[in-house]
């Protein structure tokens, strides 16, 4: 049985991993750990733990316990001292409270929700995802960099502070993985901090995987402003360290009524100008977008924040990659 491996955090690797469960095939996550927004940053600041929100999504994204398990794990409180905490990022911060080690709590979640495949943290250690912009400007906290809507110009770095280093776990997947799948997902929130871990560009560099680019399908505004496919590409090589071997491009149409809620925001579609002249690797190109419609949830009026409301359709994605690997 083949190993696939997802890098990334969120709704992202939600949908990939989702569509993937529905194959034979040894599945993986290698999930972010910078998260400081939401129910995860409030955790973070008040206990002391590592952010729970990624990991959670992942969970399960894998899980095959009954409904009623996942869905108490996606509940969030709208009201009393627990108003916009999440049930299963609680759930996680008490394990680790009381675990000997990490490597405990994600075993213990993973029996709970029956999951199937690994989920593992990029690293056990605490830090603070910081980016500085091209005006001078720096930024520090991914949940602060998330929600920095007014930022025009482009991001020149990124960097974790402090410097830590790649979970042995994970390092060990990468090792004898076949294929790495990065993204979809917020370029700068989601997958480079993943890349900053000490040790991550190594372990694939050594690695005899292919690796996959899947690109997202809108742009971002304070991370990927005006970013086109190539744009992506060369943001996403900088911090790797290498080209992909696959590019995941989505030609789909989305509706007038979706792209117009992104131009309030100041987004658009992801261009697709990637030179095939100077891309050896190969592109996939096809129609990838979820249609069905987006239903606003209590969570998002709970937490008050933008979240996106166009999908990958994690059924489409899956086939290209379990075809990649086979």
């Amino acid at each position: 049985m083949k190993k696939i491996t997802v890098f990334g955090g969120g709704t992202g690797s939600y949908v990939v991993l989702t569509g993937l469960k529905k194959y034979e095939a040894d599945l993986a996550a290698v999930v972010s750990m910078t998260d400081s927004g939401g129910s995860t940053g409030k955790l973070r600041d008040q206990l002391g733990v590592l952010p729970p929100g990624d990991v959670r999504q992942c969970l399960l994204a894998l899980s095959e316990a009954p409904e009623l398990w996942r869905k108490l794990f996606l509940y969030r409180f709208a009201n009393g001292d627990l108003r916009g905490h999440n049930f299963g990022n609680i759930f996680l911060s008490a394990l680790e409270k009381v675990a000997s080690n990490y490597d405990d709590v994600i075993d213990t979640a993973s029996y709970v929700l029956q999951v199937k495949g690994h989920v593992y943290p990029v690293t056990y250690s605490k830090t603070t995802l910081c980016v500085e912009y091209m005006n001078g400007e720096v930024v520090k906290g991914e949940g602060l960099i998330d929600s920095n809507f007014a930022e025009k110009t482009r991001i020149k770095t990124a960097y974790l502070d402090p410097k830590v280093y790649f979970n042995p776990r994970a390092l060990k997947r990468i090792q004898e993985t076949d294929l790495i799948v990065i993204g979809p997902g917020d370029v700068y929130t989601s997958i480079v901090p993943i890349l900053l871990v000490n040790g991550v560009k190594e372990a694939i560099a050594s690695s005899s995987a292919s690796v996959v680019y899947i690109m997202n399908l809108m742009t971002k505004q304070g991370q990927t402003v005006n970013y086109t496919a190539k744009d992506h590409l060369d943001d996403i090589t900088r911090y790797l360290g290498r080209k992909p071997d696959v590019l995941v491009i989505n030609n789909g149409e989305v509706d007038v009524e979706t792209l117009n809620w992104y131009a309030e925001n100041e987004e658009r579609v992801v261009y697709n100008d990637i030179d095939l002249q100077s891309f050896k690797g190969k592109v996939i190109v096809g129609d990838f977008v979820d249609r069905r419609p987006y239903v606003m949830e209590e969570s998002d009026l709970v937490e008050k924040f933008v979240r996106s409301v166009l999908r990958h359709d994690g059924d489409k994605l899956a086939e290209v990659l379990y075809n990649l690997h086979t």
